[in-house]
């Protein structure tokens, strides 16, 4: 897809990715040194905005962001505030990135951390062989399976999923690979191109994904504190239904905001009213020891309820499971499943179900609250006198940047000092309400290094830039 960037850019750019790079961000980052260096954009040379990059190349902002972020470390762009980004003078000698002596420290990757004593690493092939001895006839993990996920790993999950739901029919649960999986097979199932999907206005980047890859619009939901307004939603449904709302209840993505029950009742309700399905995207439902209800024990008949085991024990598992509204329109799901993927992955699912019936995802889930609380610690220390919001038992935070800042020289800040974080503008679904940016605590490998990232955060916190200049 060509793009343009504008009188003072190269209007033939063709934004792409160079094969062979495991990360995209990097992929994009080697093609742009290629195009400097063959002279396709010269010196001066004006980028396009980095949602029409991401729009052209069918990649998430926060991947361009990334990568716009690298190519800045590595000399090859220079960006000015209000006016844009433009390839840098010295880039046409930059062959690749500086060798600074230190491994940069990833905050971007919302991770659960992998304390020591959960020893994931450890129990994961003790639980493979398990579920792969001839005893279990785990040959037959080997084979294709049902697309929804067999009978004996959905009994499992409900098992796991009623000590916040209560009693589930098994028939209801489908299994996905992963809650993007699922996301794009609701979107893909449940509404026709065109279609309108309320969404927080600051909202998880997986989704605005899926909606451009499914010809969706997102229509952005006024938040506060605690999550979106129930009264926006209800104005919305009242003036046009949305084909349905999608929300992150629990620990929000990017916002930590947890709704409270008595806005959950609300929205519940709204949504009966106008008979708008529900996409409960609850990642980190399982976090908390005390989390409210889910909005889906308000109105099951009309709520998808998604939880995975990505962010209470690792996203390596990919394994997700949805809780249809009945029998009927798991089954649908299942369809859309079976045409996008064929099946989930029999032998990570047999590995969760072991796991559950064992009791070792609940361990795993309880020692990495205990790291998170540990982690949240350690930030409000270092980051003492910054406004930011957090969950104490959540692995990431959002940080209200001080007077002065723009979020997202603050993230290309953050890049030159080995640091990666997201800015707001990966978020919003409109012009972001102030300058934030999401702090995940997870990646690092341990409290040390977080310690000292986050020092080096607080250190560029404190020196704010003037209005209109950015940091060198």
């Amino acid at each position: 897809m060509e793009i343009s960037a504008g009188k003072q850019g190269n209007p033939g750019w063709h934004p792409r990715l160079v094969d062979g790079i495991r990360l995209k961000y990097l992929g994009i980052v080697e093609a742009l040194a290629d195009d400097v260096r063959s002279g396709l954009l010269p010196v001066g040379a004006k980028l396009p905005p980095q949602r029409a990059v991401a729009q052209a190349l069918d990649v998430d902002l926060t991947t361009v962001t990334k990568a716009f972020n690298e190519a800045r470390r590595r000399g090859l762009i220079i960006a000015t505030v209000g006016r844009g980004t433009f390839i840098a003078p010295q880039a046409e000698s930059t062959e690749k990135a500086p060798d600074h002596g230190a491994r940069p420290v990833d905050l971007s990757m919302n991770i659960p951390p992998q304390p020591e004593a959960a020893a994931f690493a450890r129990r994961l092939p003790e639980a493979m062989a398990h579920v792969l001895s001839p005893a279990r006839s785990g040959s037959a993990l080997l084979a294709y399976q049902e697309s929804g996920g067999s009978a004996n790993d959905r009994s499992y999950a409900a098992r796991w999923l009623g000590a916040r739901l209560g009693w589930l029919d098994p028939e209801r649960i489908v299994i996905t690979a992963g809650s993007q999986n699922a996301l794009f097979a609701l979107c893909l199932g449940l509404m026709e191109r065109g279609s309108v999907i309320a969404a927080p206005a600051l909202t998880y980047p997986g989704l605005q994904s899926v909606a451009q890859r499914c010809g969706l619009r997102l229509y952005p939901l006024a938040m506060d504190e605690d999550g979106i307004l129930p009264d926006a939603f209800a104005d919305l449904c009242s003036a046009s239904p949305p084909a349905a709302l999608y929300l992150v209840p629990t620990i929000d993505n990017p916002t930590t905001a947890t709704l409270p029950v008595s806005r959950r009742q609300e929205i519940a309700a709204i949504a009966r009213r106008f008979q708008v399905p529900v996409i409960e995207d609850d990642p980190y439902g399982m976090l908390p020891q005390l989390a409210p209800p889910p909005v889906a024990t308000f109105a099951p008949e009309l709520t998808y309820h998604i939880a995975t085991v990505s962010k209470c024990v690792s996203p390596a598992l990919r394994l997700a499971f949805v809780v249809a509204p009945e029998a009927t329109a798991a089954a649908r799901l299942a369809g859309v499943l079976r045409a996008s993927n064929l099946m989930t992955s029999p032998l990570m699912a047999a590995v969760v179900s072991h796991w559950i019936d064992t009791g070792t995802l609940e361990s795993i889930t309880t020692t990495i609250r205990g790291e998170n609380v540990a982690r949240q610690v350690i930030a409000a220390d270092a980051l003492q006198g910054q406004a930011y919001r957090f969950h104490e038992e959540g692995h990431h935070l959002w940080l209200h940047l001080p007077e002065g800042w723009k979020a997202m020289d603050f993230a290309y800040q953050a890049e030159r000092s080995g640091l990666s974080v997201v800015p707001a503008a990966a978020f919003a679904l409109s012009a972001p309400p102030y300058e934030a940016v999401r702090i995940s605590l997870g990646p690092p490998a341990d409290r040390l290094i977080l310690r000292r990232a986050l020092d080096t955060t607080a250190v560029l916190l404190r020196r704010a830039p003037q209005q209109g200049r950015v940091l060198v």
